[in-house]
């Protein structure tokens, strides 16, 4: 049932934020309060089982996300090391178009973090980046296959291939 109403909860707010400056009840409209509300329930029936595992220590690692400082942690990261990194890699792979200096290749991490959470939010980051690209992960082992513009080395630690998007995931969700 908490699961369900967190769900339904974010699924409210999420529609709250993108219908913010339309209506005459306040902000909103009565009727798209209504119909907030109820896309919010129908959602939070839906979608319970995949924003929540099964698993006590997945649901758990996700119900803490819950808390406004991880949410605030998040920010910080978004935008100082993560938006930092980013411009980075823009100037590296712009330099390394420029040069021909491209030596491409897929790479093996092992981060280690306990967490699919953790996992997704460093997978996507890296996608994000300029230069790097996320192509599978290994369900067994939590190997992370990366796809990187310049493999220097081909078992590089994830901060040779990430920087510190490793040491954030682990402090945003664990």
């Amino acid at each position: 049932m908490l699961v369900f109403l967190a769900t339904s909860v974010v699924a409210f707010g999420a529609y709250l934020l993108l219908t913010l400056p339309s209506g005459t009840v306040g902000l909103w409209s009565l009727e798209e309060l209504v119909a907030g509300a109820v896309l919010a329930v129908l959602t939070g029936l839906i979608a319970r089982n995949v924003g929540f595992s099964a698993d006590r220590k997945e649901r758990h690692a996700t119900l803490r996300m819950f808390n406004p400082l991880r949410w605030l942690l998040f920010l910080v990261y978004l935008f100082g090391p993560f938006l930092f990194a980013m411009a980075r890699a823009n100037l590296d792979v712009a330099y390394r178009i420029i040069t021909g200096k491209i030596r491409p290749g897929i790479v093996k991490l092992t981060p280690e973090l306990s967490t699919d959470l953790g996992r997704t939010l460093m997978a996507n980051s890296i996608t994000l980046t300029p230069g790097t690209l996320s192509v599978d992960l290994d369900e067994e082992s939590h190997a992370l296959y990366v796809h990187w513009i310049n493999v220097s080395n081909t078992e590089p630690s994830s901060r040779e291939v990430c920087g510190a998007f490793e040491a954030w995931a682990r402090r945003i969700t664990e």
